[in-house]
């Protein structure tokens, strides 16, 4: 595999690609600081136990690790902004499949699907941010990637806080917000990296046990960030706090 970035020379920073891939990162941020606590609340006052919302949030993780494979031979054949476009599409689609999902398993492929597109839509977006500025502007341009993660990851409650879980509000704004993030992916689809295979192939297991501390440290954080967000709000209901 081999990735065509920039041409040799160019110092500058490619902002309009950077743009798209930080306004595609923000929406990875929304959509789990708000879609974990909305979904959560809302299998709750469905009546389900706390046993059965872990399930189902499980199912993310694993999701999430099944479509990290994917996101480089999705890119290699439909190009990387049209992969995150469709990844945009579908998790947008899934999310809001969640508020007219009637029974319970119907949760569980929303789930799949929607982690899987947020699992590669995240990568392309680290990529692509990646290959947008030179190499003395890269640790600049991560950190404006990282921060906007972050305000993504706090806008998400914020946006719960203020919308509830009734009804189709929360959803209607989740995709007000992804459409938004999409018109910069498409606009900067002329620019994005290219990814050409040169007919090597890697395991990507193997990475799992390339660095065991550096994995098992995003073991321990997925684990506990995730498992905070999904459960934190049922606790807190039922010791008497609303969803404000």
């Amino acid at each position: 595999m081999t990735v065509d970035t920039q041409p040799q020379g160019d110092e500058r920073v490619h902002w309009l690609p950077m743009v798209a891939a930080i306004s595609s990162i923000s929406v990875v941020g929304i959509a789990i600081g708000l879609g974990m606590p909305l979904l959560s609340v809302i299998l709750e006052t469905r009546g389900h136990s706390a046993s059965m919302i872990g399930l189902n949030t499980a199912v993310a993780g694993l999701a999430s690790i099944a479509g990290a494979p994917l996101a480089t031979p999705l890119a290699m054949r439909f190009g990387v902004a049209w992969t995150m476009i469709a990844m945009i599409a579908a998790g947008a689609l899934a999310f809001v499949g969640f508020h007219f999902a009637p029974d319970f398993w119907m949760w569980f492929p929303l789930r799949i699907v929607l982690h899987i597109a947020l699992t590669v839509l995240f990568i392309l977006s680290e990529f692509w941010i990646s290959t947008s500025a030179p190499p003395h502007r890269r640790g600049l341009v991560l950190g404006i990637y990282a921060t906007v993660l972050s305000l993504g990851f706090a806008a998400g409650p914020w946006l719960f806080a203020h919308l509830g879980s009734s009804g189709f509000r929360p959803f209607g704004v989740i995709i007000a917000l992804v459409t938004l993030a999409a018109i910069p992916v498409l606009a900067a689809r002329n620019e994005s990296p290219s990814i050409a295979s040169d007919g090597e192939t890697s395991n990507f297991l193997r990475y799992i046990w390339l660095v065991p501390s550096a994995t098992a440290a995003v073991l321990v954080f997925g684990a506990v960030e995730t498992g905070g967000f999904a459960l934190f709000p049922i606790y807190g209901s039922r010791i008497g706090y609303s969803e404000a």
